[in-house]
């Protein structure tokens, strides 16, 4: 499984519960990168925590420890390419899922997700990253 990933969040919280699978794959990969996006959905888990401090603190030293891609004018342009095309297809997704399948678009990386809706997004690779045994 070598290849260059963009970790969606819930990869990344599958990873924090130490899950053997996603361990597996990230050290399969040439490259993985974060998407900021993620680190602020993140943040916000963190803050309704019952340890948003110790939870904090985890994100801001897995985030130390990678590569996070932030948005720009580009990420802005693939970012509306495929919210508008989305639109002509009355279909709908979460605006911080549009932003980080900008990113991977942008940055022409494979988006490992846990989450099926991405399938609507034209010209997005994406792998699942499930735990063995799981749909």
């Amino acid at each position: 499984m070598s290849g260059r990933y963009l970790l969606d969040t819930n990869v990344i919280i599958a990873l924090f519960a130490d899950e053997k699978d996603v361990k597996e794959n990230l050290a399969a990969a040439e490259e993985v990168f974060l998407p900021s996006i993620a680190i602020g959905e993140l943040c916000y888990g963190a803050r309704k925590s019952g340890k948003p401090r110790e939870n904090l603190d985890r994100i801001d030293e897995f985030a130390a420890a990678s590569v996070v891609l932030g948005c720009d004018t580009e990420t802005a342009r693939h970012y509306g390419d495929t919210k508008n095309k989305l639109r002509l297809r009355g279909q709908a997704l979460p605006e911080y899922d549009i932003w980080i399948a900008a990113l991977a678009r942008q940055y022409n990386l494979t988006l490992a997700t846990r989450d099926r809706r991405f399938r609507v997004i034209d010209d997005l690779k994406t792998t699942t990253w499930l735990a063995t045994g799981a749909d």
